[in-house]
């Protein structure tokens, strides 16, 4: 595994985001697909969230003591209770900017950690710290995804104010 390849992959993640929401107004951050998929404004907050959370902290812990039980994560209910939705967009990038630099600092101060340490998850099963590692840019990617769906929905919700669609772009498949 090529952590720092990895880490390289991570470092962008934040200037994607922000590239493909700037500009954005309030009512396209928040914008929810008829699915009830997660706003552009939810995604951002949830890999804030993510970084602080769920993979810098159980990441964390499974080197340092992978027998100890891991905190509890909702993403669901954290896009609830800690009020996504009614964040401002910038300041929520921000904020995921600020969590992934720490994320990042601390991949990095890392010497010599043990990829094959293992935490056996109630649910999943044995979790080694490498599979949480490439998980990491994985989860980056799939959000990245849905901020791109969320962008071609809005382009189809503009056209049909019109009565115009979206069919020459082609169906949405990825």
């Amino acid at each position: 595994m090529n952590v720092a390849v990895l880490i390289d992959r991570m470092e962008r993640t934040p200037l994607v985001v922000r590239t493909l929401v700037s500009g954005m107004s309030r009512g396209e951050a928040t914008y929810k697909p008829p699915s009830g998929a997660w706003s552009i404004l939810e995604i951002v907050n949830h890999l804030a969230d993510e970084d602080s959370d769920d993979f810098r902290a159980r990441l964390g812990m499974i080197l340092t003591d992978p027998a100890a039980p891991w905190p509890g994560t909702d993403p669901e209910g954290w896009a609830v209770r800690r009020k996504y939705q009614e964040r401002d967009l910038a300041e929520s990038i921000s904020r995921f900017e600020k969590e992934r630099a720490e994320s990042l600092r601390w991949l990095r101060s890392l010497k010599d950690p043990d990829w094959e340490a293992t935490y056996l998850h109630p649910n999943h099963g044995p979790v080694k710290a490498g599979e949480l590692m490439v998980s990491w840019p994985a989860h980056d990617a799939l959000h990245i995804r849905q901020i791109a769906k969320r962008l071609y929905e809005l382009a189809g919700r503009e056209g049909a104010r019109e009565g115009y669609s979206t069919r020459y772009a082609g169906e949405w498949g990825a």
